[in-house]
C-alpha cells in the first residue's frame, strides 16, 4: 500500500518542522491520545477490580445457586441435599431457613434477615467462616440458642460477645395477655466482618434447629444453597435443575438474584468508557487540525512534488503515514503507562498515601478501603485498536485536501 518514498517523506515531515505552532499542535495531539489511552486503561482496570471485589464479597455471603419449592417450604430436604451434592459441578450443598425478624437489645432495635444454617454444611457454600472477628459458626449448636451477627449490627445494638439479645418474629402466639409475637433470647456467640454494610448491619445466623423451633417450620427448610466449580456456569445449571425437577421447584443463580446491582455496575462501566473515549476523540481532532495546518504550510512543497510527477495518491499516503505515526506513538505511550499503572496501582497508592499522609478511601467511610485493579487484555486491545483507528480516520480529510492541491494554483504567488 505504501511505497518507500511515501514512508520517507511522511517520516521526514513527522520529525522536521519549521513552524513551531504546528509542532506544538502535533505534540498536543500525541499527548492527548496518550493521556486518553492511559486514563481509559487505568479507569477500566480499577472498575474491573471493584466489580471483581464486590462479586467476591457478595458470593462470600450468598451461594452460586439456590433451590427451593415454588409453593412454600422444602420438604424431605435431607434426600434432596444428598441428591444435589452428588450432581456434577456441585462442590457443596447446604440447607437454610430464612426469615425477616426484629432483633432488640437493651439500647436499640434493628430489623435483620435471619438465616438458619447448619454449620456442618455452611462452610461448603459460603466464605463467611473466613471473615470471623470473634468466635466461629461452629459455636452455633442446636438448642444452645447462639447467634452470629455482623460487626455493624453489633455496634448498632451495643452488644459484645456473650451478651443477650432478643429475636422477635412476625409469627403470632396466643398468650394469657393476648396475641403476641414469638420472642426468644439468644446469646451472641460470634461476630463477623464482610466489609459490606448490607451484610454487616442486617444479617444474622443461628443454628437451623433453633430457627426451626423459633419459626415453627418443623422439618422443612426454605431451600438448599449450592456451590459450583464454576460460578459462571450457575445460570445454565439453574435452568437444568428446573427442567429436571419440574415446575414445583425453582432454582435461582447468583447473577439473577443480584441482577439489578450487576446491571448497574455494567452500565456504569460502559458509560465511563464512552465518556473517557471523548478524550481520545478530542485528541484526534487536534491531530486533524495539525495535519490541516501542515498541508497549508507545505502547499508549495506539495506542488513541486506534483510537478515532478508524484501522483495524488502518493501525496495522500504521505499525510496518512504522518498522522497515523503520531497516533500510534501516542497510543503506544498511553498503553505503556496505563498497563504499568494498572498493574501496580494496588502497591503504588498506599505509598502515595503514606508520603502525603492522606487516605484516598478512608476505612471508616468506604467499605473497600483500597483501590483494586483487574487488567483485562481484551480491554487493552480494544482501546489500542480503537485509538489507532481514530487517528487514521482523522488523517483522511487532511490527506484528501493535500491530494487535491493543484500545482498551478499553489505556485501562482510563490
Amino acid at each position: 500500500m505504501f511505497k518507500p518514498l511515501d514512508l520517507f517523506i511522511g517520516l521526514r515531515y513527522t520529525h522536521k518542522r519549521k513552524n513551531q505552532r504546528i509542532s506544538y499542535v502535533s505534540l498536543a495531539s500525541v499527548l492527548g491520545i496518550m493521556i486518553g489511552v492511559f486514563v481509559l486503561i487505568t479507569i477500566l482496570s480499577v472498575m474491573n477490580g471493584f466489580e471483581k471485589e464486590l462479586r467476591a464479597r457478595i458470593l462470600g455471603m450468598i451461594s452460586h445457586v439456590t433451590v427451593s419449592e415454588t409453593d412454600g417450604l422444602l420438604e424431605n430436604w435431607q434426600q434432596q441435599r444428598q441428591k444435589l451434592a452428588k450432581t456434577p459441578h456441585v462442590l457443596g450443598a447446604a440447607p437454610y431457613i430464612e426469615s425477616q425478624i426484629m432483633i432488640t437489645s437493651d439500647s436499640a432495635a434493628q430489623g435483620v434477615l435471619l438465616h438458619g444454617i447448619d454449620p456442618q454444611y455452611q462452610s461448603q457454600v459460603s466464605r463467611i467462616t473466613e471473615h470471623m472477628e470473634y468466635g466461629s459458626l461452629n459455636d452455633l449448636s442446636s438448642r444452645s440458642y447462639g447467634i452470629a451477627i455482623g460487626v455493624e449490627l453489633a455496634s448498632k445494638l451495643g452488644v459484645f460477645p456473650g451478651d443477650k439479645i432478643t429475636l422477635i418474629t412476625p409469627h403470632i402466639q396466643i398468650t394469657p395477655a393476648g396475641l403476641l409475637p414469638r420472642m426468644k433470647r439468644f446469646t451472641v456467640k460470634a461476630i463477623y466482618r464482610m466489609n459490606m454494610k448490607d451484610y454487616d448491619s442486617s444479617t444474622a445466623f443461628i443454628h437451623i434447629g433453633d430457627a426451626a423451633r423459633l419459626l415453627k417450620t418443623r422439618q422443612e427448610v426454605t431451600g438448599i444453597r449450592l456451590k459450583l466449580d464454576d460460578l459462571f456456569y450457575a445460570p445454565q445449571f439453574a435452568r437444568q435443575i428446573e427442567h429436571q425437577w419440574g415446575k414445583n421447584y425453582q432454582a435461582t443463580d447468583w447473577a439473577e438474584a443480584n441482577k439489578v446491582f450487576f446491571a448497574a455496575v455494567k452500565m456504569e462501566r460502559i458509560a465511563m468508557f464512552i465518556i473517557l473515549s471523548f478524550i481520545v476523540l478530542i485528541a484526534a481532532f487536534y491531530l486533524l487540525a495539525s495535519l490541516v495546518m501542515i498541508v497549508t504550510d507545505k502547499q508549495a512543497d506539495i506542488a513541486i512534488l506534483r510537478t515532478l510527477g508524484m501522483s495524488s495518491s502518493t501525496i495522500r499516503n504521505i499525510f496518512i503515514i504522518q498522522g497515523s505515526l503520531l497516533g500510534i506513538i501516542g497510543t503506544l505511550l498511553g498503553v505503556l503507562l496505563g498497563v504499568s499503572l494498572a498493574s501496580n496501582i494496588e502497591t503504588l497508592l498506599p505509598r502515595i498515601e503514606k508520603l502525603f499522609n492522606f487516605e484516598i478511601f478512608p476505612a471508616d467511610v468506604y467499605y473497600i478501603a483500597y483501590v483494586p485493579s483487574d487488567l483485562h487484555a481484551s480491554d487493552v486491545w480494544i482501546i489500542t485498536i480503537g485509538s489507532i483507528l481514530m487517528a487514521i480516520l482523522a488523517t483522511i480529510p487532511a490527506s484528501r485536501r493535500a491530494a487535491a492541491i493543484q500545482p498551478v494554483e499553489a505556485l501562482r504567488y510563490d
